[in-house]
């Protein structure tokens, strides 16, 4: 079992470290740890899906919601009634989780196969947003996030619409990330015998082409941002 990090973990890290824990400690396959700024924020600016995970009087709740991220902070957005950012904003302990599925591993035996992924799990603290202008960033954050170069063109939100959205910040405490690349590993003698297929089938998200609105009778050219859409660290 792995310890928390150690100090020379941290100074290997340097100033490039994010706070990790005993919380966010890898201690199943601990290798597969990463505490490196890099490596978290790669993961979180690729993917725009977490699991918000609470605690409720009638037990713990995890549910799915977009997110950004701006520097060491995540904004979570909604409706108003939404239940579980109107639980969590008034500085309720959460966790966050993201996870990249990179590809499927095929072991020559079923109990060695397994997912190449890479995962972020962040401990923080939730409080609502209720300045204006902090809440326009955060929704333009959002759009930013989800598709690069769509907030110079899309409208911002109205004062209306604005009260009607419910933004949630949350302050990251603890976060870590595990990654698992590359191929099988399977037992010797599975090896030796031969007779078994084994590899790795690589998995990522492609955009198809964008179909415009049914509405648009302009016929406007489609933004190159559609057009070329990728996810960053994406080729």
């Amino acid at each position: 079992m792995a310890s928390a990090v150690s100090a020379d973990e941290r100074e290997q890290a340097g100033s490039g470290a994010w706070r990790s824990g005993p919380r966010t400690t890898v201690r199943r396959k601990a290798e597969r740890g990463r505490y490196d700024r890099a490596t978290i924020e790669a993961i979180l600016d690729e993917a725009f899906i977490c699991h918000l995970g609470f605690c409720t009087d009638g037990g713990p709740v995890v549910v799915p919601t977009a997110y950004a991220r701006v520097g060491e902070v995540l904004y979570l957005h909604g409706a108003p009634a939404n239940q579980a950012l109107r639980t969590v904003g008034e500085g309720a302990p959460v966790t966050l989780a993201v996870t990249l599925v990179d590809g499927l591993v095929l072991a020559r035996a079923g109990f060695h196969h397994s997912i190449n992924y890479r995962s972020v799990v962040v401990y923080g603290h939730a409080h609502e947003v209720d300045d204006e202008a902090e809440k326009r960033r955060a929704l333009d954050a959002v759009v930013e996030h989800i598709v690069p170069g769509r907030t110079a063109d899309a409208r911002g939100a109205t004062d209306s619409e604005l009260r009607a959205t419910r933004v949630v910040r949350v302050t990251v405490d603890e976060v870590s990330a595990k990654v698992r690349s590359g191929g099988p590993v399977d037992d010797p003698e599975d090896v030796e015998a031969g007779g078994i297929w084994a590899g790795h089938i690589p998995l990522s998200v492609t955009a198809g082409p964008p179909v415009p609105d049914e509405e648009d009778r302009q016929a406007l050219p489609v933004p190159e941002y559609a057009s070329h859409y990728r996810r960053p660290g994406r080729p």
